[in-house]
């Protein structure tokens, strides 16, 4: 198995889609978590082609979030789409990483996830409330690279 498989186990993925689910629940934002092996490119250049490809632009409200993970690499980042990024305090994204990376530190990587996840959730229920007819726009799956 590669560090990627290995990473999360079934029950720590689980959670993590949970926390996903629950976090999404009273925003119309849309959160991911992107796992990969490694990347020859920069940490937020790689996490935002990998924005791209998921289609996180193309939300309604433009105010998806993604949690990228280079595996082998050690590399965390997270990226808001435009309107969320015009709204959350300047360091908001860096202090939300540095919850998430103090967990990783002690190889907590599924809490750690957790706490970033919960913390953008809350964030985007402050901006983005949900309303009548919000809907799942993005799967709350993880999504895996090579």
């Amino acid at each position: 198995m590669s560090k990627v498989e290995d990473f999360l186990s079934v029950q720590q993925e689980q959670q993590i889609i949970d926390a996903i689910r629950d976090a999404e629940k009273n925003t119309s934002g849309e959160i991911r978590v992107h796992i990969e092996r490694s990347s020859q490119k920069e940490t937020i250049e790689r996490a935002t082609e990998v924005f791209y490809y998921l289609k996180m632009d193309e939300t309604k409200n433009r105010n998806g979030v993604l949690f990228y993970v280079g595996v082998n690499d050690k590399k965390f980042a997270i990226i808001g789409d435009e309107n969320i990024n015009d709204k959350v305090a300047s360091n908001f994204w860096e202090s939300t990483k540095n919850k998430v990376l103090q967990e990783f530190k002690k190889s907590n990587f599924t809490n750690g996830l957790v706490k970033g996840i919960t913390e953008a959730g809350n964030q985007l229920k402050i901006l983005f409330p949900f309303e009548q007819g919000d809907k799942n726009e993005l799967p709350d799956s993880i999504s895996r690279g090579k």
